[in-house]
């Protein structure tokens, strides 16, 4: 074979030193378009915690949120967002610590997971606030249908419950707190500012002002209800002031936030959350919320509300000493059959080994207090340690200070941290079970 070729291949031309060339690198074109496609739900596994979320929303009753809406078949506007978004988003978001409506906004288009519970549906902050806001019975009737269904499946029995409270920090500051008199100066003032720009708005009503205007008019007039409501508040705040030379304030920031001792020891606005929990599968099956910062008196009306809600009171309740108050145990002994496991209170005893009975306690009481000297009585409160673990889980998960203001709002998320519990409990329970 000749040497000859089709093309002339020239000279050859000598290959640099591998040291001595310059470095080839694949530097970032930001410029560039391109076009990508995804298919959401291959993206995520089928054992991810959000498809766990998505599978409760799909079976949870909302009718009462689809019934309001005013989008119907055959009527112009556009189409409502499905509550099952709204609360497929918040029950994650819980998961997840995240408690602001505008960092979940922002999560919606950012983050994979919250995109598939999306699915392309386009979600603002203020209509994730509001359905937050405004969903505190819905989320209690979830709860109690979620309860329901696994004592159907025998996973709870609502026997034998503990009930445990923490105090969880407000959204307002200490300054905030005012007597009477300023409340009433702060009100005619803001009332004064709201006639003022009303004024300004019906003289003026220039076409760029108009909107700043407006906001400036309804920024007032919000201020206006919240002192008002602060006023209304502040005849109970002055009832509970055990002395008369005790000024009673009120918080012009939440007029239901009180001032009580944090977990820290410190004393700030704050709400006591109350959950009662079954200490074998650490399933909350109620909640409740209050600006009293004593535990005492919370007891029997924690008994009376699962009657309510199950048909069934508990036949035994556990809770710490600071519940153990003497009319509510005679209350749920007669009156519900329940057996109450409390200390009791180191004031109420004697210097002896045996707990004093006073002669004016009822008989109920003094069965109690016998029987927290027993060693069986004292092994079965301890199953109340249990229990406590709900709390640290509601910790982590950002439950420390509220996002929202008012007693109505702060229920609304205690019962998102303990449906987010629930569920995640429920599945392993499912896991296990099976």
């Amino acid at each position: 074979m000749n040497d000859e070729t089709l093309f002339p291949l020239g000279e050859r031309k000598p290959q640099p030193e591998p040291d001595t060339g310059a470095p080839r690198l694949s530097r970032p074109v930001r410029d560039q378009v391109e076009f990508h496609f995804e298919h959401l739900d291959s993206m995520i596994t089928d054992d991810h915690t959000v498809r766990i979320v998505w599978g409760f929303v799909e079976q949870a009753d909302l009718s009462e949120l689809t019934r309001t809406i005013r989008s119907t078949e055959g009527r112009a506007g556009r189409p409502a967002i499905d509550p099952r978004v709204f609360l497929a988003l918040w029950l994650y978001a819980t998961l997840d610590g995240i408690g602001s409506a505008r960092a979940l906004e922002k999560l919606c288009s950012d983050h994979l997971v919250y995109r598939w519970i999306c699915g392309g549906v386009s979600v603002n902050y203020h209509s994730l606030a509001d359905f937050r806001s405004n969903s505190g019975e819905v989320l209690d009737d979830l709860l109690v249908e979620m309860v329901t269904t696994l004592r159907a499946q025998n996973l709870v029995q609502l026997n034998r419950v503990a009930h445990d409270g923490v105090r969880v920090r407000a959204s307002a500051g200490r300054g905030s707190f005012r007597r009477k008199d300023k409340l009433d100066q702060l009100l005619a003032e803001a009332e004064a500012q709201v006639l003022a720009l009303k004024q300004e708005l019906h003289e003026n009503p220039g076409a760029s002002d108009e909107r700043r205007k407006a906001a400036r008019e309804r920024a007032a007039s919000e201020r206006v209800e919240k002192l008002k409501a602060a006023l209304a508040q502040y005849s109970d705040v002055k009832k509970k002031k055990k002395r008369e030379k005790d000024d009673a304030r009120v918080s012009t920031t939440d007029a239901d936030a009180r001032n009580m001792r944090q977990p820290d020891g410190g004393f700030r606005p704050g709400y006591n959350v109350q959950y009662t929990t079954d200490p074998t599968t650490q399933i909350v099956v109620g909640v409740d919320v209050s600006n009293s910062g004593s535990d005492e008196g919370q007891l029997l009306p924690a008994v009376e509300k699962q009657k309510a809600q199950y048909g069934q009171a508990p036949t035994e309740i556990l809770a710490d000493g600071g519940y153990a108050k003497k009319e509510d145990i005679e209350k749920i002994a007669t009156e519900h059959r329940c057996l109450t496991y409390a200390p009791v209170p180191k004031r109420k005893q004697a210097k002896v080994k045996r707990i004093r009975k006073s002669r004016m306690d009822s008989a109920r009481v003094v069965e109690w207090k016998t029987r927290m000297e027993t060693d069986e009585a004292k092994a079965i409160y301890k199953l109340r340690a249990q229990t406590e673990c709900v709390h640290a889980q509601a910790h982590n998960r950002g439950l420390q200070q509220f996002p929202v203001r008012g007693e109505k709002k702060a229920l609304a998320v205690a019962l998102l941290h303990a449906l987010a519990q629930n569920i995640m409990q429920a599945a392993y329970l499912k896991k296990k079970a099976a």
